[in-house]
């Protein structure tokens, strides 16, 4: 039973020094606590922190039920004469944060730091591993060996040319692979992580290689080096949707069948997204729409959750409480999407408010705004009520009341699309190209 008397939250900060915060604990919620936290270590992005238990294992705090939880057992190992007393021990909490990539040999690569000239060069992932590497054998794939004509894909056989994307996730290269001759996207992406989750990351990037839908990036393998992932995917020249917010409303409803159809593909095959936004969607000269950068990596995600500092203004409000989550999560991320292709805004005013100002959108005010405040709808001036209606019904706060299945695809709003029509997005690549 929890106490009204005020405590202190002992905060153990990065720095090593232990800072003090007086609580009312029927009053003291999951995200006050994430605004302390980011007060404090404002360089850091903060969404869970810990505190240990009676046996000393450490607990990990995500959403107000969880907080809950800390304080009924911090207040239940309390002897009765201790809270009569009002002899209130200070409760450590430790906060969870990106780490900062080291200069260190993390993932099991053989190199010895003291001296350049005896360094290897480390294994690329997707060649076939000596039989009797037991630290490899784990990362055999012999579908790897036919992506290419040349048969692998490491840092040696690729020449870069430019960057062509950069942003919280890594940064995202032109490059050609030597041995084909074929133009790649690389994206590469610091990961402090040991060579066991090296493992099942590949592992489960070999599912990228099984896609195949017209509506998702072709994968063609990924490799280690240093403390980096590089990706190598289809080169789309008409870079992503948010180089052309806002589109009209034509593109964006052949947008919205392109995306629907990658989402149903990799929903067929039991695969979340899990990251779906304008910059994860890629269209070319031709007219043709891909999803990128899936989550189909449970353990890239949250490698890349703990490792990158940001906010995510797509993520639906069960994701941000901790909850379980499934398709529904996907499509509320598609009608923020949506929205803001057409308008160039999200659908909540705080954030609005706040990216017009340049105000730095700190994690917990995202997580407090999608969680909390009513989202916006389309003005039915400016836009036909289909759309406006498609998208509101995407952005329920209940994820059973969103639309799903067949009525995402028998909307009215999907019907008047009737089929799709290539030239449409092709028009909006060149136009976009003229203008730049």
């Amino acid at each position: 039973m929890m106490d009204e008397t005020p405590m202190t939250i002992r905060i153990h900060s990065d720095s090593g020094e232990d800072m003090d915060w007086t609580v009312r604990p029927n009053e003291v919620t999951f995200l006050q606590t994430l605004e302390i936290l980011s007060r404090i270590m404002p360089h850091l992005t903060h969404t869970a922190f810990e505190y240990e238990d009676e046996d000393g294992d450490r607990i990990t705090v995500r959403s107000d039920e969880e907080m809950k939880d800390m304080l009924n057992n911090y207040f239940g190992e309390m002897s009765v004469e201790d809270k009569e007393r009002g002899l209130f021990p200070p409760l450590f909490i430790f906060p969870k944060h990106g780490k900062t990539p080291q200069n260190r040999n993390i993932h099991g690569l053989k190199i010895k730091t003291g001296s350049q000239k005896e360094e290897k060069k480390p294994e690329a992932v997707n060649t076939i591993p000596d039989q009797n590497d037991k630290q490899c054998a784990a990362l055999k794939h012999g579908g790897f060996e036919s992506i290419l004509s040349g048969g692998k894909i490491d840092k040696e056989s690729l020449r870069y040319l430019d960057v062509i994307g950069q942003g919280n996730g890594g940064r995202v290269y032109k490059v050609v692979h030597e041995a084909s001759q074929r133009i790649m996207a690389a994206k590469e992406v610091v990961l402090d992580i040991s060579v066991a989750i090296q493992k099942q990351i590949i592992s489960e990037l070999e599912i990228l290689y099984k896609c195949n839908s017209r509506m998702i990036i072709s994968f063609y393998g990924a490799f280690f080096y240093e403390n980096k992932i590089c990706i190598c995917t289809e080169f789309m020249n008409g870079c992503s949707l948010d180089n052309y917010i806002p589109v009209s409303e034509p593109a964006l409803g052949q947008i919205c069948l392109c995306v629907l159809e990658g989402m149903f593909y990799m929903w067929d095959l039991k695969i979340l997204h899990r990251d779906i936004k304008p910059s994860n969607i890629l269209v070319n000269h031709t007219g043709e729409v891909k999803l990128c950068d899936f989550g189909v990596s449970t353990q890239l995600v949250k490698s890349i959750a703990t490792t990158f500092l940001g906010t995510n203004a797509y993520m639906a409000p069960e994701r941000i409480q901790g909850k379980d989550y499934s398709t529904p999560a996907e499509v509320w991320s598609l009608g923020v999407t949506l929205f803001e292709l057409i308008t160039g805004k999200f659908p909540f005013y705080t954030l609005n408010e706040n990216r017009d100002k340049a105000v730095p959108i700190q994690p917990f005010m995202v997580m407090k705004t999608i969680i909390e405040e009513p989202q916006l709808t389309l003005p039915p001036e400016s836009f036909s009520s289909h759309l406006i209606d498609f998208i509101s019904k995407c952005l329920h706060k209940t994820p059973e009341l969103r639309l799903a299945g067949q009525h995402l695809i028998n909307h009215p709003f999907i019907h008047g699309q009737k089929g799709l029509d290539p030239s449409i997005i092709a028009e909006m690549v060149a136009s976009k190209c003229v203008s730049s």
